[in-house]
């Protein structure tokens, strides 16, 4: 099953999985070593992050070395890039709301 990027970064765990390789690759183990939770769910957390492409795992000897794909993430800020002018128009009808209020305020102590 072909996973997306927003499955991917639902979970804290697989959030904190990609913040840990940003820029570094590291084995399954190291990786591992730094969750409270069992090998086998870090390894399910990190199946599901290739599935959507945002981690490979490469075999080099006897160990399994981990890298985050970042670039995969893009999908996400195109998606919250679409709503970018809804929000600036709400903002600025909620600044242009509050200095009236705030000039209605000072006429009224006046």
């Amino acid at each position: 099953m072909r996973r997306d990027v927003f499955q991917a970064i639902a979970d804290p765990n697989r959030r904190a999985i990609l913040g840990l390789l940003a820029g570094k690759q590291l084995s399954v183990n190291q990786v591992a070593e730094h969750f409270a939770i069992s090998r086998p769910a870090v390894s399910q957390h990190m199946k599901i992050l290739t599935e959507c492409g945002l981690l490979i795992v490469q075999q080099k000897g006897n160990e399994r070395y981990c890298e985050a794909r970042m670039a995969k993430l893009g999908e996400i800020w195109d998606w919250l890039n679409q709503y970018q002018a809804f929000w600036n128009d709400k903002f600025d009808t909620m600044d242009t709301l509050l200095k009236e209020l705030q000039s209605k305020k000072k006429n009224d102590a006046q």
